[in-house]
C-alpha cells in the first residue's frame, strides 16, 4: 500500500514553545502518511527512519515508541527496522464520520534523549457504502391546477462516505410529466427537486409511480432507489406559508431535555380543511429524530436528548408546514449549539520513569499530553505541581509536558515523593483534574558506614575463657539494601610484635568481639587495634574505629616472700638479745605481689608463734618486733610462722617461719639448730660456754668495726644513689633500708629501693642490697625463677 509524506502550505502561523531538555524540536510541520480504509492488517506504511533521517539501531535505542491521543493502537511500530506497519484493518466511517480529511495524529517518542516527532495518517476513503433513503416509499399530492415548472423538494438520500464517494446525482424513471433537477446546498450536499413539465389531468392520470435513483461518485458508482407515488388532487390553491423561512437560534449545551428550542409559524388563507396545518420534520436525519421533537399543532420545537457541543456544533432541520389539502410550505431551522465549560481538563500519560536513582543530574521522570474538550478560553488551560519538591515542570509542542527533576534526588533525606499534577482550564466556573504519580528514589552507595563511636574501651579480665565475647562495635549505614549490609574486620596492628590474630577475632556481621585465648595482665596490661566497617555497595564504602582493650589484674598471684628466703636451704635463725626492749626489731619479712592495685597490697601477721604475747608482726611493713621486755623464763629457742596476705578478691597468702634464738649478749656463739644441739648436748658443758663466750666477744668487735665502715662508705654513696632512683622513668628519691644486725638479723643488710614513677601502687621497681652476702645471693636466684616479679623488683 502506498504511503507517502506530503507537505501542506498553512495559512497561519504557529509558535510552538519547545523546552525539552535542550533538544530541539524536529519541525513545526508533521510527517504525513496515507492509507486507504479496509487496507489489510500489517500493510507496510513508511520506513520512520528513513523519512526522520535516524539510523535503524539508534531508533532502538533511544527507547523509541509510537504513541496517540486516544491511545487507539491503529499502528505497529518495530523500533528495530524502523518500519510502521498498519496493526488492522480501519473503517473510515466509524473513525471520523462524515468528517473529510479523516486524519489520525500520532507521536514518535524518543525516550533517550527526549525528543517527539508528530505525524499523522490520513485515511483515505474507499467506496464501500451505498446511497440509502431513509423512506423507500414517498407520497406526493399535487393538484392538477400546478403549472408546469413547479418544484417539489424530495427526501435526500444518505451516503456515509465522504469526497468524491459521496452522493453526486440523482435520476428519475422515464415519464412525460416530470424531471430531476439536482440542487447543490452549498455545504456540499445536493438534493433532488421534482420538476413538472406538463399539466397534470386527473381525468387521465389520477396517479404516477416514478423510481428515484441516487449515485455516488465513486468508481464503479453505487446507487440506491426509492418509490415516489404521486396523488394527483383537486385544486387547492393557497399553499401554507412560514412567517420566516429561516431560523437561527442558539441553544447552550447544557440544556435539559424538553426545553423550547424554538416555535415556527405557517399560516394558510384557505378555510376549512385547506387551512389546518399540520406541522412536521421533512425528511429529517435520524440524528435529528433523536434529538428534537415538533408539536404537529403548536409548531414548537423541543429537545428530546441531551446536547454536546463537543459532537456536534450545528443542527440544520427543515419543517414542513401541511394543510388539509394536502399542500404544503417548509423552512429552515439551523440550532447553534454554544460551548459551556462542561468537560474538566484531560492528562494522557505517556511515559513514567520511576524509580530513579539519586545524585543523578536533571532526570525526565514524566512525559504526558493535557487537553480540554471545549472550545475557547474553556479550552485553555493551566498545569502545575506542589510548591517546594525537587520538581519542574516544562512545557513543549501540542500541549505535552515533561516532569524532570530540578537538581539530584538525596534518597537518605526522602526516599519517595507523592507529585500531584493539577491541570485547570480557563472556563467559568474553572474545571480542574488532578493526577497522582509516586516517584520513589533508588539508592545509591553514597554514604559510608557511620561507626556509634571513634573509639571504644572495653575491659576484660585476665584469665577469661577463651572465645569470651568481650564487646561490640556498631556502624550504621544511611544507604539501603547492599549498600547499608555492614561487614566488620580488624586492621593490621600498628605494632608488628602485636599477635593481634591470636589475641581478638570480631564477627563481621553483627561487629562483637571476642578473646581467643586465656590473658594475662601480669604478661600484657592493655593493648589497641583498628576495626573497618565496609558496605557491600560497588565501590565499596568504609569508615575506621579504634579499640582499646584494657586487661583488669586478678587475684591470681600468691605473695612472693623474698626474705626470709624460701629455697629450700638451711633455716635462717634470727638471734635477740635478752636485754632487748620492747619494740625491738628482730628481722622484716620482705615479700611482693605480682600482681597490681589492691591485690598487691600486702598485709602481715603472725599466724603461730612458740610463746604468743612475746612478738608481733607489724601488719604493713612486715618488721618483727617484741612485744614486751625479754625475760630469763623466756624459751631460748621460738618458731615464728608469718602470714602475708594480699587485699584481692578473694585474698592469696603465704606463709615464712622463722626461727629467733634469744641470747644474752652477741658474744654467744651462734646457737645450732635443734637437730645439731642434740648432738653436742653430749660434750662437756663447760668446754661449750668458754668456746661460746671467746667467739661471742671476738665476733662482737669484729662485727663492730666491719659495721662502723660499712656504714660510713654507705653515707658517702647515697647521692649518687639518689640520681639513679630518679631517672627517667619515675621522682621518687632512692631510700636506703638499714637492716643491722647490731642485735636483729644475724648478717648486715641495707637495700636500695626505688619506686616506679607514675604507677600508682606499692611495686618495686627494682631492689638489691648495696653489700652482697650469700644469703641475699640466693634470694635474687629465687626471683630470678620467677620473671613476672623481675618487673616489680627492677632486677
Amino acid at each position: 500500500m502506498e504511503a507517502r509524506v506530503m507537505p501542506e502550505v498553512q495559512k497561519r502561523q504557529v509558535f510552538f514553545l519547545c523546552v525539552f531538555l535542550g533538544m530541539s524540536w524536529a519541525g513545526t510541520e508533521p510527517l504525513r502518511y496515507f492509507v486507504a480504509e479496509e487496507t489489510e492488517r500489517e500493510t507496510f506504511l513508511a520506513n520512520l527512519a528513513n523519512d526522520l533521517g535516524l539510523g535503524v539501531g539508534e531508533l532502538s535505542a533511544r527507547g523509541s515508541r509510537v504513541i496517540s491521543d486516544e491511545n487507539i493502537r491503529f499502528l505497529l511500530f518495530k523500533p528495530l527496522t524502523g518500519d510502521l506497519l498498519l496493526n488492522e484493518k480501519l473503517d473510515r466511517e466509524e473513525l471520523c464520520g462524515p468528517r473529510e480529511p479523516c486524519v489520525l495524529p500520532f507521536q514518535l517518542l524518543l525516550e533517550k534523549p527526549f525528543q517527539i516527532f508528530r505525524a499523522e495518517l490520513w485515511v483515505r476513503d474507499i467506496n464501500d457504502h451505498s446511497p440509502v433513503f431513509l423512506d423507500r416509499e414517498t407520497t406526493l399530492k399535487i393538484l392538477e391546477s400546478t403549472t408546469p415548472g413547479a418544484t417539489f423538494l424530495l427526501e435526500s438520500a444518505q451516503d456515509s462516505d465522504v469526497g468524491i464517494n459521496n452522493l453526486r446525482n440523482y435520476t428519475i424513471s422515464s415519464n412525460a410529466y416530470f424531471h430531476i433537477n439536482v440542487r447543490d446546498s452549498g455545504e456540499g450536499n445536493v438534493y433532488p427537486e421534482l420538476v413538472l413539465d406538463a399539466v397534470l389531468d386527473r381525468e387521465k392520470v389520477s396517479e404516477l409511480n416514478l423510481t428515484l435513483t441516487a449515485l455516488d461518485g465513486g468508481s464503479p458508482p453505487r446507487s440506491g432507489t426509492a418509490l415516489i407515488r404521486i396523488l394527483v388532487l383537486d385544486i387547492n390553491d393557497n399553499i401554507p406559508e412560514f412567517v420566516q423561512s429561516l431560523y437561527k437560534v442558539q441553544v447552550p449545551e447544557d440544556s435539559p431535555v424538553g426545553s423550547l428550542v424554538v416555535a415556527v409559524s405557517a399560516r394558510d388563507l384557505d378555510t376549512g380543511t385547506n387551512g389546518e396545518i399540520v406541522y412536521a420534520f421533512f425528511y429529517a436525519t435520524e440524528v435529528i429524530l433523536k434529538t428534537f421533537r415538533i408539536n404537529s399543532t403548536s409548531g414548537k420545537l423541543y429537545l428530546k436528548a441531551e446536547l454536546n457541543y463537543e459532537a456536534i456544533q450545528t443542527y440544520t432541520l427543515t419543517i414542513q408546514a401541511k394543510d388539509g389539502g394536502g399542500l404544503s410550505g417548509k423552512c429552515t431551522v439551523v440550532v447553534h449549539v454554544t460551548d459551556i465549560n462542561d468537560n474538566p481538563p484531560e492528562l494522557l500519560m505517556s511515559s513514567l520513569t520511576s524509580p530513579i536513582a539519586e545524585n543523578s543530574p536533571e532526570t525526565v521522570v514524566a512525559v504526558f499530553r493535557i487537553r480540554d474538550r471545549d472550545s475557547g478560553n474553556n479550552a485553555k488551560m493551566v498545569c502545575s505541581i506542589q510548591d517546594h519538591l525537587p520538581f519542574v515542570l516544562k512545557p513543549s509542542v501540542q500541549n505535552f509536558y515533561t516532569l524532570v527533576t530540578e537538581r539530584p534526588l538525596d534518597r537518605e533525606s526522602q526516599a519517595e515523593y507523592n507529585i500531584t499534577i493539577t491541570v485547570t482550564d480557563l472556563g467559568t466556573p474553572r474545571l480542574k483534574t488532578q493526577h497522582n504519580i509516586t516517584v520513589t528514589v533508588s539508592d545509591v552507595n553514597d554514604n559510608a558506614p557511620a561507626f556509634s563511636q571513634t573509639t571504644y574501651t572495653l575491659r576484660v579480665r585476665e584469665n577469661n575463657s577463651p572465645a569470651l565475647h568481650i564487646g561490640s562495635v556498631s556502624a550504621t549505614d544511611r544507604d539501603s539494601g547492599a549498600n547499608a549490609q555492614v561487614t566488620y574486620s580488624l586492621l593490621p596492628p600498628a605494632d608488628p610484635q602485636l599477635p593481634l590474630a591470636s589475641l581478638v577475632s570480631i564477627n563481621a556481621d553483627n561487629g562483637q568481639l571476642f578473646a581467643l585465648r586465656s590473658l594475662d595482665y601480669e604478661a600484657l596490661q592493655a593493648f589497641e587495634f583498628g576495626v573497618r566497617a565496609a558496605d557491600r555497595g560497588s565501590p565499596a564504602l568504609s569508615s575506621q574505629a579504634r579499640v582499646r582493650v584494657l586487661v583488669l589484674d586478678d587475684n591470681d598471684n600468691a605473695p612472693f616472700v623474698l626474705y626470709p628466703p624460701q629455697n629450700g636451704s638451711a633455716p635462717c635463725t634470727e638471734l635477740v638479745p635478752r636485754a632487748a626492749e620492747a619494740g625491738y626489731l628482730v628481722t622484716k619479712v620482705v615479700a611482693v605481689d605480682s600482681d597490681s592495685g589492691q591485690n598487691a597490697w600486702l598485709s602481715y601477721q603472725l599466724l603461730k608463734a612458740t610463746e604468743p604475747g612475746l612478738f608481733g608482726v607489724w601488719a604493713h611493713n612486715g618488721e618483727v618486733r617484741t612485744a614486751r621486755l625479754l625475760s630469763e623464763r623466756d624459751a631460748v629457742k621460738h618458731r615464728l610462722v608469718v602470714l602475708v596476705k594480699d587485699n584481692g578478691e578473694p585474698p592469696r597468702s603465704a606463709s615464712v617461719t622463722l626461727h629467733v634464738l634469744l641470747v644474752d649478749g652477741f658474744s654467744q656463739p651462734y646457737l645450732p639448730l635443734p637437730e645439731v644441739a642434740a648432738v653436742e648436748a653430749r660434750a662437756d658443758p663447760l668446754t661449750v660456754y668458754l668456746v661460746v663466750a671467746l667467739a661471742s666477744v671476738s665476733s662482737l668487735f669484729l662485727f663492730s668495726v666491719l659495721v662502723f665502715v660499712a656504714v660510713r662508705l654507705c653515707r658517702r654513696s647515697r647521692a649518687a644513689s639518689a640520681g639513679r632512683c630518679s631517672g627517667p622513668e619515675g621522682h621518687f628519691p632512692g631510700h636506703l633500708v638499714d637492716v643491722s644486725g647490731a642485735g636483729t638479723l644475724s648478717q648486715s643488710y641495707q637495700y636500695e629501693v626505688c619506686l616506679q614513677g607514675g604507677s600508682g601502687t606499692s611495686e618495686f621497681k627494682f631492689l638489691k642490697p648495696i653489700i652482697p652476702n650469700l644469703q641475699f645471693q640466693s634470694t635474687r636466684r629465687e626471683v630470678e625463677e620467677y620473671p613476672s616479679f623481675q618487673n616489680d623488683l627492677g632486677f
